[in-house]
């Protein structure tokens, strides 16, 4: 399977289960699982070629002057971290199925988790670090809506929210960070970057990088001090939290770290900053998830606890320490995805979390006790399970370890955060499921069905199959361990197996065991002590810090934007005018060299209408329709300018845009008053005056010796008339920039325009629907309506130049690539001709005979734009590439073919559907003020009874 498909699956199927919900639970969960299903199966297509070594990859170059390009790489690594995010996410889906209740919208949810799922599969595969970014934020959004998915829950909101702005904010810094990567090797894909070691490690920024990067990473993995975010992310449902918080996300710090360990690792700011940060998340987690009475708490702690050991082991920077990390990911991702199931599973038989509150669950649900003891037993360390193998490489790697000139500083740490590990193991064992059965349940206990328990189950037979034989796992865990050193350092000689001897690992492991059980004999005064010890609350401080961030960024930012645009253009336009005068001073101007063209008698005409056109606006500026009129002049006079000029393109699309603007503006104006009101005082009036005449002297100053100065290097323009049709293949230069050699822009353009008139829509049904809607109905025209709402020549004259101008839009669109016209013209001029049918015909005859919704025509015309764009991939050029033939159909002649008139043609759908649906949208706005439109073209209701003709009055007029 493509490694662009893999990544691509769940982005695709998180479509399906919103559709799906409606057939029911199991269908929606199937059709998820399928899709999940389908991705594990490809990953493993390429499991022989991982394993022999090989580096799978995929590319598509998207943007490569900007470094911007869709590159994949599957290596061990990469194959490692998808296998358990797609694995897990199978076993996460058939929990989730029984384990979510019929209140919840298991469809959401599901989108939810695939289009996480998916973010997730697109970071540990991406081979571009922009790319990367992308996928990283797009885990945090899609985190947010999971973590919040109980939405009735204030607990489960502000988990999301927090867990939103520690991520969020980690993910800006990395996004320097890899920025500044990318700068200093001079590219930006991974595999290139992966080889530039000596390079980054000897740049002045490579601390910077460092520090932005594991900020990202700190965040994303909460390492301290970003680690109390986790634990109030377990408000989220249970398969969430296994999904998330135990094999996935919270894993995508450490990924990235393991990712960047080959060019990063080795320096002593690393060691220093990654070695400490994870021994204090260790300990730190360790100890308060000990007294954490709800079971998901006690998880959430000793994850961040485990994340905090594998962050020290990569710290550490020696190879042995990578691949004791590599194996502790795997082991606790199978441990504690089934420890998380086994505390949803009580939580939804006992109906409480509560520690405090249960206890004998051995007797009443032993399935789930067997599952639950086992991987606990496991996160405790305990011999023949797979936990033990990577704790004693732990506690070996910290043996050899000396941070701050103290050999016995790690070990000691790595030991005391051991210890109490084992503690909260034996907590959770002895208090949910050992001593009596109780009487006072909220729930009657019993294990659930096979649905709830297998997922977990089968989790639970890797962690005791990898414990009693580790050889089964170990060529794997080298194989990505490989991955992580690179090329440059060699994958330690070391064998997993139970027995290593009496080294020293060994008696601090039992140091550790035996200290547990000492540590749960003397709980109940170590809890009494703790909790009457004085300690920060995390959750306190981080929402002081929001609230204070947020009173002084108001205290800064009110004053400044309190709604007055005068203001903001006046500071503007300071600014910017001296700016330019700094600049203007102390730069260089040269001579002119050209001279100045002496200007006719029309010209000096032309430019006298426009200066009384724009001066008139500024005097009558409160009469509203004289400003639009006004307004109207000006344009036309600037479309005067450009045919004077010799750009008839740019003269035919100001002179329709101008017609379009100008009735758009009109039925705007039908809702505001005739006159604006006077709010400024004179001596704000005097003030814009002078930034108004300064600014435009300036502007006058700076183009006017511009133009008497020649190009200081080759103008642009060379280029495009050089390439327009060698590398375009039209004529028309301006056509060929816009859908060819700027063709990026003009497809953001289009959809900017079609998302501004969606807003206009949304507005439009917001007043139509909402407490504006009374006041419309009650609205009654200043003046008498006309008796011929619809005149008959203007009815008649619209019908016949209606098809003729679809002609000409036809014409022009065809036209357009070599001679003046093209899409966006095109596009105006049907637009014009379809609004003349509204305005002669009234809004209810042309709706009733409109057969596609403007939403769609915007939709069909981004579409189309986007897939003419994409289509460039499948012949291995970048985005939005154009090509062009010529062919020859008997018995025309040859004519040309080129994909930019597709792109033309999406183009001029989107300014269409634009266009006309924010001018149908103050249509609707102003027929529902007004009285209702006739339905019946010319005034003439075709039902009713014509009345016989008088004979008096024909008696009259042959008198």
């Amino acid at each position: 399977m493509s490694l662009f498909i893999l990544v691509a699956l769940p982005f695709l199927g998180a479509l399906l289960p919103g559709l799906m919900n409606s057939a029911g639970r199991s269908a929606t969960a199937g059709v998820t699982f399928t899709v999940s299903l389908t991705a594990f199966i490809g990953l493993l297509s390429h499991l022989p070629a991982v394993l022999a070594g090989n580096v799978v990859t995929a590319r598509v170059d998207w943007m490569p002057s900007l470094g911007l390009n869709f590159t994949l790489m599957l290596d061990g690594l990469g194959f490692f971290f998808a296998l358990l995010i797609l694995g897990i996410g199978l076993l996460i889906i058939a929990y989730a199925r029984r384990y979510l209740s019929r209140d919840d919208n298991m469809g959401q949810f599901f989108t939810y988790l695939l289009l996480f799922q998916g973010a997730m599969v697109g970071i540990v595969l991406s081979d571009n670090i922009l790319l990367l970014l992308v996928f990283w934020e797009l885990t945090s959004l899609s985190s947010f809506l999971l973590i919040g998915f109980w939405k009735h829950l204030p607990e489960g909101r502000q988990g999301a929210r927090m867990a939103l702005i520690v991520t969020g904010m980690g993910g800006l810094a990395m996004i320097g960070g890899m920025l500044i990567l990318g700068q200093i090797v001079g590219s930006y894909d991974l595999s290139v970057i992966l080889q530039s070691r000596e390079m980054i490690q000897g740049d002045p920024l490579y601390l910077v990088a460092l520090i932005l990067i594991l900020l990202g990473c700190f965040t994303k993995s909460a390492q301290f001090p970003f680690h109390f975010w986790l634990p109030h992310a377990m408000a989220a449902p249970t398969p969430v939290s296994a999904y998330l918080h135990s094999a996935t996300m919270v894993k995508a710090g450490i990924f990235l770290m393991a990712r960047m360990w080959p060019v990063l690792s080795g320096t002593p700011e690393w060691f220093v900053i990654v070695t400490t940060a994870g021994l204090i998340t260790m300990v730190l987690g360790a100890v308060i998830a000990l007294f954490k009475h709800d079971l998901k708490a006690l998880l959430a702690f000793s994850t961040v606890s485990h994340l905090g050991l594998i962050t020290m082991l990569l710290g550490t920077g020696t190879a042995f320490g990578a691949m004791a990390a590599v194996f502790h990911i795997l082991n606790h991702a199978t441990f504690k995805a089934a420890l998380f199931m086994s505390a949803g599973i009580i939580d939804h038989e006992t109906h409480t979390r509560d520690i405090r509150r249960l206890g004998g669950l051995r007797h009443l649900m032993p399935v789930t006790f067997g599952i639950a003891s086992l991987a606990a037993l496991s996160m405790a360390g305990i011999p023949l399970l797979n936990g033990f193998l990577s704790k004693e490489m732990m506690l070996e790697e910290a043996t050899r370890t000396v941070l701050f000139s103290t050999p016995w500083l790690v070990p000691a740490l790595a030991t005391f955060g051991a210890l109490f590990s084992a503690a909260y193991c034996f907590r959770l064992i002895g208090h949910v499921f050992l001593g009596p059965v109780r009487d006072d349940y909220p729930a009657k206990p019993h294990d659930p069905g096979a649905g709830m328990w297998l997922p977990p189950a089968i989790l639970v037979v890797l962690v005791v199959v990898i414990g009693v034989a580790p050889f089964l796992a170990e060529p794997f865990v080298k194989l990505v361990t490989a991955a992580v050193l690179g090329d440059t350092v060699a994958v330690p000689d070391a064998h997993f197996k139970i027995w290593h001897g009496l080294v020293p690992a060994l008696f601090l492991s039992v140091i550790a065991v035996v200290g547990g059980l000492l540590m749960i004999a003397i709980f109940n005064p170590a809890l009494r002590l703790w909790d009457a010890a004085p300690r920060p609350e995390a959750k306190l401080i981080f929402e002081a810090i929001v609230e204070a961030v947020a009173r002084m960024s108001q205290r800064l930012i009110l004053p400044l934007h309190d709604g007055a645009f005068t203001r903001y253009a006046a500071v503007g336009f300071i600014v910017i005018i001296g700016a330019g005068f700094h600049a203007w001073t102390t730069g260089t101007v040269g001579a002119p060299t050209r001279a100045a063209q002496s200007a006719g008698p029309v010209v000096i005409a032309g430019w006298a209408m426009l200066v009384a056109a724009t001066a008139g606006m500024v005097v009558l500026h409160r009469n509203r329709f004289l400003s639009l009129i006004l307004i109207g002049i000006v344009g036309l006079m600037v479309s005067v300018g450009f045919v004077f000029f010799s750009a008839p393109d740019l003269a035919m699309t100001q002179f329709t845009v101008e017609v379009v603007t100008i009735i758009l503006m009109l039925l705007a104006l039908n809702f505001l008053p005739n006159r604006t009101p006077v709010e400024s005082t004179t001596l704000r009036r005097v003030r814009d005056s002078g930034v108004a005449i300064l600014g435009g002297l300036a502007a006058f100053t700076l183009a006017y010796h511009y133009m008497l100065r020649g190009p200081v290097a080759t103008p642009i323009s060379e280029f495009h008339l050089a390439n327009s049709y060698k590398g375009g293949g039209g004529n028309n230069v301006v056509n060929v920039i816009l859908v060819d050699f700027r063709g990026f822009d003009t497809y953001g353009e289009i959809i900017v325009l079609g998302i501004a008139a969606l807003l206009i829509y949304a507005l439009t049904e917001t007043l139509l629907n909402g407490p504006v809607r009374a006041r419309l109905l009650n609205r009654k025209p200043d003046q008498p309506r006309a008796g011929d709402v619809h005149p008959m020549m203007m009815v008649v004259l619209t019908r016949v130049l209606l098809p003729l101008v679809l002609l000409v839009g036809f014409y022009v669109f065809l036209r357009g690539h070599n001679e003046p016209g093209g899409g966006f013209i095109a596009g105006l001029i049907v637009s014009i001709g379809v609004v003349m049918q509204y305005m002669a015909s009234g809004f209810s005859w042309t709706s009733a005979r409109l057969r596609y919704p403007y939403h769609g025509v915007i939709g069909a015309g981004v579409l189309i734009a986007g897939l003419t764009g994409i289509g460039a991939w499948f012949v291995g050029k970048p985005f939005l590439t154009s090509d062009f033939t010529y062919v020859r159909i008997p018995p025309f002649q040859k004519f040309e073919l080129a994909t930019a008139a597709l792109f033309d043609l999406g183009v001029f759908l989107a300014v269409l559907g634009a266009v006309m649906l924010s001018l149908e949208s103050f249509s609707r706005l102003a027929r529902r003020a007004h009285v209702p439109d006739s339905e019946h073209p010319m005034d003439i209701d075709p039902s009713r009874p014509v009345p016989p003709p008088d004979p008096a009055a024909f008696a009259k007029e042959d008198v």
